[in-house]
């Protein structure tokens, strides 16, 4: 069998899981308790707080640890919202990002918030100027993600953080970062951003563990009080096998980053070139996207049928993003991107890991083509 849906999660890295495993073994001790035990937990747990903000080019004391990045992405909206209320009301955001910041978004408006969804080209890359003319006077917030998760469009996240910190200076920068970390290199610093989720299980972490950067200065009304941990942001006893186990995984994927795009794009480039020698199929992802992630569609047939006679075949794929690939709904990425409805419904992802082959790919095009063969006789039976 052939997993090549890693955009949805990742196997955890040999080594995170034995760290994870020594952990819970070792160190089971309450960072909060006064103890020998606590104490050795609280070591670990400022230890891994330096590992991943080195790794990230920021303090220590800017890195606040989470759930993952569904908790972060909420946390960075609402938490902004709340505490600068007096601002403003008006949130700018893209009409392509993932359902942790899109639904919360459509919740914020239900509770008065005003939103701009900005929309991308065919490309599902979104204009630097449209972001930046949708600032108004009581924008408090701009959210744009770096890596689409469904078709892997790169933002560009630097420019849009540097002319929105230049023409306003007060509008705080939020980047959701889940599918871009250990893929792309991406500066926090030089793209002015003022906060950046994470999820340590896209990148071979455990599941259950994210963080979010928080530009020092930056205040957040929490979401979850109790006892203040966190610096008071994110209450509630830190998970720390968890924790220190994306610590490694954050070293090993940015030790691995250049050797990982060079890896991926290669393969990338050969998925995209076979796709596109296929009757029937539209290739959605622009060759100049991430290197892992490629999107196709074959109209006039459910993605979930696609994807099961793969999966027969021995190879994992994905339907839109693992969030939303259970509810039989078109894509609102490619629905964003003004695809047809047929390309909508018929969407499927294939990420690739560090894992894979030339020869992979070779089988996984051999695969789809055999399907589509077996689709288009399934449909030609019933015309």
């Amino acid at each position: 069998m052939k997993y090549f849906d890693h955009a949805a999660t990742t196997p955890p890295h040999e080594d995170v899981i034995r760290t994870v495993a020594e952990v819970m073994t070792q160190h089971f001790g309450n960072p909060s308790s006064l103890h020998r035990l606590g104490e050795d937990s609280s070591k670990l747990l400022s230890r891994a707080r330096e590992v991943c903000a080195h790794a990230l080019e920021v303090k220590p004391g800017e890195i606040i640890f989470t759930a993952g990045a569904t908790e972060s992405n909420n946390l960075a909206i609402r938490g902004i919202m709340a505490e600068y209320r007096h601002r403003g009301n008006h949130i700018v955001t893209t009409s392509i990002e993932h359902p942790s910041v899109y639904e919360t978004c459509r919740q914020l408006e239900k509770e008065g918030c005003m939103v701009t969804y900005v929309p991308v080209q065919a490309d599902g890359i979104v204009r630097v100027e449209d972001v930046i003319s949708a600032v108004r006077e009581d924008t408090v917030l701009v959210s744009v993600m770096h890596v689409n998760n469904e078709i892997g469009s790169i933002q560009p996240i630097t420019e849009i953080g540097n002319r929105l910190k230049s023409r306003h200076p007060l509008v705080y920068f939020h980047v959701d970062g889940v599918q871009g970390f250990g893929k792309l290199p991406l500066s926090i610093r030089d793209s002015r951003i003022d906060l950046y989720s994470l999820s340590a299980h896209k990148f071979r972490g455990p599941k259950g563990i994210g963080l979010l950067y928080v530009k020092e200065g930056v205040n957040l009304a929490p979401l979850l009080t109790g006892g203040g941990q966190e610096g008071g942001v994110r209450s509630g006893t830190e998970n720390i096998p968890y924790i220190v186990g994306m610590a490694k995984a954050v070293r090993l994927a940015t030790e691995g980053q250049p050797r990982f795009a060079e890896h991926l794009a290669k393969l990338s480039h050969e998925l995209h070139e076979g796709l596109q020698c296929l009757s029937g199929l539209e290739v959605n992802s622009s060759s100049r996207g991430a290197p892992h992630i490629v999107h196709f569609s074959f109209p006039g047939m459910k993605a979930e049928t696609m994807l099961h006679m793969l999966e027969e075949e021995g190879f994992f794929v994905s339907t839109q993003s693992a969030c939303s690939s259970k509810r039989s709904e078109p894509s609102r990425v490619l629905l964003s991107m003004n695809k047809e409805m047929d390309c909508a419904l018929s969407g499927l992802r294939v990420s690739l890991g560090e894992e894979h082959t030339e020869e992979d790919v070779r089988q996984l095009l051999q695969a789809i083509e055999r399907t589509i063969e077996r689709l288009q006789r399934v449909k030609g039976g019933n015309s």
